[in-house]
């Protein structure tokens, strides 16, 4: 039996294989930091063979309550990916799994290549709608890809689609890919009305290098680059310092900060609340928007979220509140799940790249229903 992490966002540490079937592995840290939890790695020669896998230092990662009622996703085709039980003991988290196949792939989420990257990339810009704009590189060489979606028009609205400053968070990836093929198609009567009165700029990848690398969390420069926008640098972070640029240079209506969260078994919005400018008006935007898109999908809630922050100098890095106080605009984070959600399970996948694509979809629709009200 062989483990292997060698291909695009891999990442694992192989410590032990038994004859027996155990086999022992870490999660190794992201580059110039101490953040780990993402992983995922190749099994192969374990055809028919009961296998326990063990991720010994779970209980040291960066989230480690994560894990309680996680269970590992699994594919052998690394198109249809599963969920197979897992157990958590406060140090360890292990499986067992007996695959079908001689190769067997595991992932904290599924995952979301940078081939597949280029190729949303490249089958977006082919609408006519569409417009592709290189803002620059990364520190490993790689492109800061935008889509520009729509025409420029007198009184439009002008908004912003970010996703995976956090690299690990996948799921970001695949509602971007849900929401840009509705938005792109033109026999959808939602999409070809928001493009009548707004222009969407799209990050669909904030962080080309550390998904690349297989990090959780941080950029080359082991930078987290949603604690960048207050100070952002060619030198250290790259690709807000790019991103920022644009955002100065088209202005902001709205903006959509696409995220997973470990521990949260929830699809939740966390708003800019705490900014010094935040006001009644966006209160009343940002619980509408939310309301719709509860209409839109029953997979999104409002219940549970994180708590509100009390703004602190601190916080302004963060680049939703970044954003919302520098455009006065409405910015919010949308969170997903790495693990099922609560009140709509689906054992087999629990929460999944298709899910998430749905959401991407929902998420459009509740964006035309609060359009106006911007």
């Amino acid at each position: 039996m062989i483990i292997s992490d060698n291909f695009d966002a891999g990442n694992i540490k192989c410590i032990n294989i038994k004859e027996t079937g155990e086999i022992d592995l870490e999660i190794k840290k992201d580059n110039n930091s101490d953040f780990f939890q993402w992983f995922y790695f190749k099994l192969s020669g374990a055809k028919n063979k009961a296998c326990t896998l063990n991720i010994i230092n779970a209980g040291e990662t960066s989230y480690s309550n994560a894990w309680n009622d996680y269970n590992i996703v699994a594919s052998y085709d690394r198109k249809n990916w599963f969920r197979v039980k897992s157990s958590y003991d406060g140090k360890t988290l292990s499986t067992k799994h007996k695959p079908l196949y001689d190769v067997v792939y595991y992932a904290y989420f599924t995952p979301y290549s940078m081939e597949q990257h280029h190729e949303l990339i490249s089958k977006s810009q082919m609408s006519s709608n569409a417009e592709y704009i290189h803002l620059g590189h990364t520190l490993d060489g790689q492109d800061m890809d935008l889509l520009k979606i729509g025409k420029d028009g007198k009184d439009k609205k002008i908004c912003w689609l970010i996703a995976r400053q956090h690299p690990g968070e996948t799921m970001a990836q695949w509602w971007m890919e849900g929401m840009l093929e509705s938005l792109l198609d033109e026999e959808n009567p939602i999409s070809r009305e928001l493009l009548k009165k707004a222009v969407f700029y799209i990050v669909p990848n904030m962080n080309p290098d550390g998904s690349l690398r297989g990090n959780l969390r941080t950029n080359a420069s082991g930078a987290n680059l949603n604690r960048e926008w207050l100070d952002a640098s060619m030198e250290k972070s790259p690709e807000v310092f790019l991103v920022r640029g644009k955002m100065k240079e088209t202005g902001m209506d709205f903006c959509m900060d696409v995220h997973g969260d470990e521990e949260l078994a929830y699809n939740f919005i966390d708003g800019s609340e705490g900014i010094p400018s935040w006001n009644e008006k966006r209160q009343e935007v940002l619980d509408f928007f939310q309301e719709s898109l509860c209409k839109a999908s029953p997979d999104f809630q409002t219940k549970v979220g994180y708590e509100k922050d009390v703004y602190a100098k601190e916080n302004a890095t963060v680049g939703t509140n970044y954003m919302a106080e520098a455009f006065n605009a409405l910015v919010m984070t949308l969170e997903m799940p790495f693990k099922d959600t609560r009140e709509t399970p689906n054992e087999k996948v629990g929460w999944s790249a298709k899910r998430s694509k749905e959401l991407g979809k929902a998420s459009l629709n509740a964006l035309y229903q609060s359009l106006d009200k911007l």
